[in-house]
């Protein structure tokens, strides 16, 4: 017996940290059921490869029992990292490393969510379960979707990501804006449409600096690979530069403007990008965040500790918070869910400050003119 023993648990959000945290608590016996908004598992395009941290990522996966799944999915080779110039000359370039021996092991966001939701026991997922409110019912909550329907559960975890709709039942407090925005696109078939930029890359990811600027790319295990830009913006500046980024040609014009100092090479991803490109605007939460724990309501992942991607933290944080919270929720210790949930909260708050005092560090310096001295001291 312990403190969740009968009772309903809800995660809302089918990201890596939720089920992962699924997968944790039906492993000792929990009822739970995942609501996820999307339609089905391939209803969104999965973005760049995850490289998996031994106390972390790889943790999580082990304490799930999901480490020979892992080997026979991950990419060995796809870690490997070239370190670039503006003009396209190469600074550094991985040593190899046995594929016994990888460090930090990459692995498709496709393959390694087929992991997780294939360790599920069946009817776990309930798809098309876009979240709309939570309302308090007795001691639990009753959670409202979008399609009309609705749930009741006794323990809601928010895993809904960087605009979680749930934060808010928690806190009121938000997250700054970074001071970089990102551009995400796609390049498909990008041995045969980008052939050099595909050479360069050598099913890594390429490290691109210059100007105060960034531009990261990343090979895909389906052919494909996905590129990030990184600049300093206003915080709103995709809605006052007027582009639609939607159409190729204006976001062509962009780059060229804005990477007017850099190598024709890198134009060829945006001439051979998909249509559609997406602007992120990158936000941290305060590092030191605090909110009085509830006894039936929590989160995890970027929904709780949203920061920028370059610190590579975003799902080893997740899937560790998973662990971390799967261990408070089944200690036989606590007496009451919140307790547990409190003492979660405090050492997720505590660890997560901390990575993100070191993302924020990393973000102005990648950002900065030093940048290439700053990724060649951390390799080194």
């Amino acid at each position: 017996m312990n403190i969740i023993t009968g009772k309903k648990i809800a995660i809302v959000g089918g990201g890596p940290g939720g089920l992962t945290l699924a997968r944790l608590l039906q492993l000792n016996g929990a009822e739970v059921k995942v609501y996820e908004r999307d339609s089905n598992k391939d209803a969104r395009t999965k973005g760049a490869t995850l490289d998996l941290h031994e106390e972390s990522g790889l943790k999580a996966i082990r304490e799930a029992g999901l480490i020979d799944q892992f080997h026979a999915n991950f990419r060995p080779g796809a870690e490997k990292m070239r370190i670039m110039d503006k003009d396209a000359r190469i600074v550094f370039e991985d040593k190899t490393e046995s594929a016994d021996h990888i460090s930090r092991p990459e692995i498709d966001r496709g393959p390694l969510q087929d992991i997780l939701l294939e360790s599920l026991q069946p009817g776990t997922i309930v798809w098309d379960s876009h979240f709309v409110k939570l309302s308090p019912h007795n001691d639990s909550w009753e959670i409202t979707f979008k399609n009309g329907n609705s749930a009741f559960a006794d323990i809601v975890i928010a895993a809904d990501g960087a605009n979680s709709k749930i934060r808010p039942y928690i806190t009121a407090i938000k997250p700054f804006y970074s001071g970089v925005t990102i551009v995400e696109g796609a390049v498909y078939n990008s041995e045969t449409v980008v052939p050099r930029i595909h050479q360069a890359l050598n099913g890594g990811k390429i490290f691109a600096m210059g100007s105060e600027k960034s531009l990261i790319i990343s090979s895909k295990g389906d052919g494909s690979l996905v590129f990030y830009t990184g600049c300093k913006t206003a915080e709103n500046w995709a809605e006052t530069s007027e582009i639609d980024f939607s159409d190729k040609a204006q976001v062509l014009e962009w780059f060229k403007t804005a990477y007017a100092d850099w190598d024709e090479l890198w134009v060829e991803l945006f001439e051979n990008a998909a249509a559609r490109f997406v602007p992120r605007p990158q936000y941290c939460m305060p590092f030191d965040q605090t909110w009085e724990a509830q006894p039936n309501l929590t989160m995890l992942g970027d929904a709780a500790h949203l920061m920028p991607p370059y610190a590579g933290e975003g799902v080893n944080m997740a899937m560790l918070d998973a662990v971390e919270l799967s261990q408070c929720l089944l200690n036989a210790e606590f007496t009451d869910t919140k307790s547990a949930i409190a003492a979660y909260e405090n050492q997720m708050r505590l660890r997560a400050s901390a990575t993100a005092k070191t993302t924020m560090d990393s973000t102005a310096a990648l950002h900065s003119k030093e940048a290439i001295s700053f990724l060649l001291d951390i390799v080194g």
